[in-house]
């Protein structure tokens, strides 16, 4: 029970550091800015996995901020620049830390407002 516990604080500690949290946001208008130390840390990432995580998630960023910038279909372009960092990151991380990015995108999606499901 009380290693739970401990998971569970431990996850949305990194929830908060994953999506740096100085920035303000309104619901659907994440950046996709990523802390990339704060990630490798958490995933426990080697030499070679780092530099290619930060090449995804600068990827991520540039992508999720043309998102919110278009004028039509931005929920959809949103939608692809997630998924698109989950098939680039499951390419790159072993299960083990695939599963806990998934869990740190999909609490952090969460806590930014955005749904990605399919409407």
């Amino acid at each position: 029970m009380k290693s739970g516990l401990t998971f569970i604080a431990a996850l949305a500690f990194s929830a908060t550091v994953f999506a740096n949290g100085n920035q303000t946001t309104t619901p659907g208008k994440w950046n996709g800015s990523i802390n990339k130390t704060q990630l490798g840390k958490y995933l426990k990432l080697s030499s070679n996995q780092t530099e290619e995580v930060a090449a995804i998630c600068d990827y991520f960023e540039y992508e999720m901020k043309r998102a919110n910038r278009a004028k039509e279909g931005n929920e959809k372009k949103i939608r692809d620049a997630v998924y698109g960092n989950l098939k680039m990151m499951k390419e790159t991380l072993d299960e083990k830390q695939y599963s806990d990015y998934l869990k740190l995108m999909g609490m952090t999606l969460r806590n930014k407002g955005i749904d990605i499901e399919k409407k």
